[in-house]
């Protein structure tokens, strides 16, 4: 339903009636320019910035079939915009042969009151307008927030405090309450300014554009066509949803024994997350990991007999694409050339913590090759039927790849390292059973990785990097096309004063119940953070919503079937079904839709035993107190265990929620 006007030197393009690009003489649309960028990173922590030295409005001169072409006086030749209609996406594709242009800004059509949402996985804001955001993948940061003192502390420690847009995943597409998305397919630098009332600016460091815009008359029908175009996860297996997956790590010994008791105590343990797999190192951040991707069996002794022996426990393990220098990985890669080069031709290899490391380069066939078969061997071949695929921010942009410049291929590289860890799991035949977790992401991770990870968190309630950061990660992550999220409970980051309390664990807990996957994470300091085995009551009360979760697992496998086969997120923002009402994108309300029969309003503040919250829509009924509540704000009691649920009266899995209230018991 594409509909291009132009007269008057004007240019109007509309989607199904919707003006998406207005571009007139006085108000033009279209810029180029020139910039020299600086960016310097310190631990995946960057610092950005750009000299623009020249900026031009172009004029719109006339259409040649269907490239509109613009012209200057200050340009070196005509900039032809291809605009192509098919399949229900309208795609503009951009060029100049002017070789001086290397900086683009486009403006699309904005209204005063309109809302956007997306740019990945995002944690400070659901509503995007108002702010601007640069895509490039790095650091989330700690407190990410300039204003906190955790974020000041950490500035002054290492540079790594974050800001509001800081993030693992960025992503160059947003959709708009209008019921349009624009997704931008270049991977080079960009940024989406929503600081306008009159216009969203997408700004490119490149001459080339291509653009993807779509229009619909839902949210479903908008994800389903953006997750149509990058790709869809496949279904999770059944043992992912179940239970809580269990992160321990210190030896074979202290993982068995620590499985052993939490299952004793009736808790679903589907799964055992061994980060130290391959050894350990302690740094001043707190435990680390040896880097170098090989079992280590005196930490592990015996480890392959003890995954063999319980086929009905999935053994979980970590990697993530650098290698320590000095390591035996290390040094083979060194000796073929895998590792991406300085603009001296040397080993690029920079610090990630006190220890160097060197970067397998992804784009190099041959090194992409060698670093899949060691997932292969070393991880699947040893029987672990999951990990963390960590990292993949870490490529300077001064760095030389095999396949362009670190600058040209920052932000497609943890889209590489989806793609290596999906080709080692499809060659091995165990799509649909194994399951890879990454945190690091890019538009096209849709279509490799099988599951997105928010990362690492404050163990706090801070609303940039704590506990309601995830909740926004998630919903914003699934309107960007991935549809299937999980946290590490309880959170990860232990610095300066913070430390994990019983309470922030299991209000974790109970968020993570009502999330596809349950799983727990030490920390970088696991002495200091009270754990999920710390207690027989903390035991006691986490094995309570394990097998919570695990009875809400035929909700769940449709849930996520339907993820699998339109891209519709599991979790799903209020606006999901009313992308006009203004009160559902407010950032305070940190509730969300579990699929279609299910609302979630998790407890965010600490000392809370009851929430106040907004129903976007009547017919729905407390989960633990069979009472309906109609649209608008309300209030329910949320004792420890009891987080505000609500499903929609008469729907397909009522006897279902009635038997987990009756089950898990009821609040009056």
């Amino acid at each position: 339903m594409l509909s291009i006007k132009t007269e008057n030197n004007s240019l109007i393009l509309s989607l199904d009636g919707r003006e998406i690009l207005a571009h007139t003489p006085d108000a033009p649309a279209l810029f180029l320019g020139k910039g020299e960028e600086s960016i310097r990173m310190y631990r995946g922590n960057f610092d950005i910035a750009d000299r623009v030295s020249e900026r031009v409005a172009l004029r719109f001169a006339r259409m040649e079939s269907e490239t509109a072409v613009f012209t200057s006086a200050e340009l070196a030749g005509d900039y032809r915009l291809r605009i192509e209609e098919k399949d229900g996406l309208v795609r503009l594709s951009g060029h100049t042969e002017d070789r001086r242009v290397n900086r683009l800004w486009l403006r699309l059509k904005a209204e005063a009151d309109e809302h956007v949402t997306g740019g990945g996985e995002q944690f400070s804001y659901l509503d995007l307008r108002g702010r601007l955001f640069p895509i490039w993948t790095r650091e989330q940061g700690v407190g990410r927030n300039k204003l906190t003192e955790i974020t000041r502390l950490a500035d002054c420690s290492d540079g790594g405090g974050g800001d509001y847009h800081t993030t693992f995943f960025p992503q160059p597409t947003f959709l708009s309450s209008r019921l349009y998305f624009a997704h931008l397919e270049n991977y080079e630098y960009s940024e989406l300014d929503f600081r306008d009332e009159r216009f969203h600016e997408i700004a490119l460091w490149s001459s080339s554009l291509s653009l993807v815009l779509a229009a619909g008359e839902s949210c479903r029908e908008l994800v389903g066509k953006l997750s149509a175009l990058l790709g869809r996860q496949p279904e999770l297996p059944d043992w992912a949803m179940r239970g809580i997956w269990l992160g321990a790590q210190g030896g074979t010994a202290r993982v068995t024994d620590l499985l052993e008791r939490c299952r004793a105590s009736g808790m679903d343990v589907p799964a055992v997350w061994i980060q130290d797999w391959e050894g350990k190192r302690i740094t001043s951040f707190g435990k680390r990991l040896q880097w170098d991707w090989r079992w280590n069996r005196e930490m592990y002794p015996g480890l392959d007999a003890v995954i063999a022996s319980d086929p009905e426990t999935r053994w979980m393990g970590y990697i993530n694409p650098y290698l320590v220098e000095g390591g035996v990985l290390f040094k083979e890669a060194k000796e073929k050339g895998y590792f991406v080069k300085n603009r001296a031709g040397e080993d690029y290899l920079f610090d990630f913590g006190e220890y160097d490391c060197g970067v397998v380069d992804l784009t190099m066939p041959e090194a992409f090759a060698w670093y899949k078969g060691i997932i292969k061997t070393n991880l699947i071949g040893l029987g672990f039927r999951g990990w963390m695929a960590d990292f993949g921010e870490y490529l300077p942009a001064d760095a030389v790849c095999f396949g362009g410049s670190g600058l040209q291929m920052h932000n497609a590289w943890p889209m590489l390292w989806a793609k290596c860890n999906r080709e080692a799991v499809e060659e091995c035949g165990l799509v649909g059973e194994c399951v890879f977790y990454m945190r690091a992401g890019a538009a096209g991770s849709q279509r490799y990785s099988t599951l997105t990870w928010a990362g690492d968190q404050c163990v706090d309630w801070s609303e940039d990097d704590g506990l309601p950061s995830v909740v926004t990660a998630a919903l914003t992550a699934g309107m960007s096309g991935f549809g299937l999220h999980t946290c590490d409970a309880g959170g990860y980051t232990t610095l300066f004063h913070l430390r994990r309390d019983e309470e922030l664990l299991l209000r974790w807990l109970e968020f993570a119940c009502f999330t596809p996957v349950m799983r727990t994470h030490e920390g970088n300091r696991p002495d200091s953070n009270v754990q999920l085995y710390s207690s027989a009551e903390i035991i006691e009360k986490a094995a309570r919503l394990s097998k919570l979760h695990t009875a809400l697992l035929p909700y769940m496998k449709e849930c996520v079937r339907e993820n699998a086969a339109s891209g519709v997120p599991v979790m799903r923002p209020l606006f999901f079904d009313a992308p006009d009402d203004a009160r559902a994108w407010a950032r305070e309300n940190y509730s969300y839709f579990l699929g279609e029969e299910l609302l979630v309003a998790p407890l965010v503040k600490p000392g809370e035993e009851e929430r106040e919250l907004y129903l976007p829509s009547d017919g729905w009924v407390h989960l633990w107190s069979g009472e309906e509540h109609a649209a608008g704000m309300t209030k329910v009691a949320a004792p420890m265990g009891f987080p505000p649920v609500f499903y929609r009266r008469g729907c397909s899995h009522e006897a279902l929620f009635r038997a987990a209230a009756k089950e898990f018991g009821k609040i009056s």
